[in-house]
Parts: C-alpha cells; structure tokens; sequence
C-alpha cells in the first residue's frame, strides 16, 4: 500500500500506464460507484499524460446509456435496473472497446446515446494512434460482460455515505439542482445497492490492477498488484 499527495498518485499511475505495452492502444477502465472520483481522477491522468505528448482517448459509460424507458423499466429507484438495464455494453465492445483491441482497425466512436435528448447518436468515426491510451471512466466496468477488454483495471474506491455527502454537496453547488431528499433516496435505493449488488456478484476490487482509496482527495492511498496477474475461474467472459 502507498499513499501521498495528488500529485504523488497520479505520478504512479502514468508510471503505470508508460509500463503497461501493448501492439493497440491501451484500454484503461477507471472504475468506481457514483460520486467516488473517477471522472476528476480520469480527466486528471488525461492531462498528464497529454503534458508528455500521449495522444489520449477519453470516454465515459454516460455516452453508453440505453433510453430512459428501458433504463428505468424496473421503477427509477431499482437497484438491480441500475445494473442490469443501464448501459448498452454491447455497443459499447462493438464502436469502442473491441476497435481498439487486439486485432482491431483502431476506428472507433466515442459515444452511441444522448441523455439530454434521450436519443441515439451516431458520431463520425475516429482513426486511433497504435499507441495511444484510452481512459475510460464510469460504474459496473469489471462485470463479466467487459472484464477482458481491459488492459488496465483501476477502481477508484471511497465510503458509500462519504458518495452521498459529495452527491448532496455537487448538488448544493449547481444551479438549478434536484431537490436533496430525492438525490439521498436515488443514492440509498438505486446507487449503493447497485454497487453492493455488483460487489457481490462480479467483485470488482478482486480484479482491479490498481486500487484507489480516495476517501481523503488530497491525500490519498493506492494499492498496485502485480501486473498479468492470472483470471481466477469464472471471471472471464460469459
């Protein structure tokens, strides 16, 4: 276990991903439950890794959503439909991930859905350098339906009750925010039982190359495990 600054944290992981060779570009899955980090932590590794001249890829499960009406089919405060209903994985190994993979053309797209509209997109397709990282942050990202299609695992860890204080605090601070009692209830009903359900069935730290505990921001912990690190059974693909 190490811990330090911001500054320190992101220094080892770009050291991380500079290690990490592949023959494509490298597919990094930042993951973590709502309000845990890994956006700020994703676009964070995105401008180091620019400042030493690596052409990056970023992407988020956001532009991967499926409509609303199938997204909230079980209610809209359903744990398992935040896990199960969410996110179109299929599109999201077809446009993107698989692209970049082994024995892909490198031409792909950042994103299928418009959650302002609620409607599909079709964006133009994007050549990608052989080596270049794509840094993909969002939920769910190390269940069996995408485990395998990542080079490079980080999950970002923090307290659920400390996800909701952060949620409330967001909240309080842009205009025009929902109403606190409904994003408290969003949290204990739909988000953090949709995280304990996906730790309890896909255990995603078990899987995870590198943990973050980024409860303290500015000074975090990390956890790095040995690299190549062998699938235990049942993990891989269904």
């Amino acid at each position: 276990m190490e811990h330090g600054t911001r500054q320190d944290l992101l220094g080892r992981l770009v050291e991380e991903i500079r290690a990490a060779t592949t023959p494509h570009p490298l597919r990094v899955a930042v993951d973590g439950s709502p309000g845990a980090g890994k956006t700020t932590l994703a676009d964070e590794l995105g401008i180091a890794l620019r400042a030493q001249g690596r052409d990056v890829i970023r992407a988020t499960i956001d532009d991967f959503l499926v409509p609303r009406a199938q997204r909230y089919r079980r209610g809209r405060f359903s744990a398992e439909g935040c896990y199960f209903d969410a996110h179109d994985h299929e599109a999201l190994r077809q446009v993107l991930l698989d692209p970049l993979g082994p024995g892909g053309d490198r031409r792909f797209q950042l994103t299928v859905y418009d959650h302002e509209t609620d409607s599909p997109l079709s964006p133009p397709i994007t050549a990608a350098a052989e080596d270049a990282v794509l840094l993909f942050d969002g939920v769910f990202l190390l269940r069996p339906e995408l485990i395998d299609r990542w080079d490079l695992r980080i999950f970002v860890s923090v307290d659920f009750e400390q996800t909701i204080d952060r949620a409330l605090s967001r909240s309080m601070a842009s205009a025009g925010s929902a109403d606190a009692a409904e994003i408290e209830r969003s949290w204990r009903h739909r988000y953090i039982p949709s995280q304990q359900l996906y730790f309890a069935t896909a255990r995603p730290t078990d899987h995870a190359d590198i943990v973050v505990y980024n409860d303290q921001l500015h000074e975090p912990t990390w956890d790095i495990r040995p690299p190549h690190r062998p699938e235990r059974p049942g993990t891989g693909m269904n």
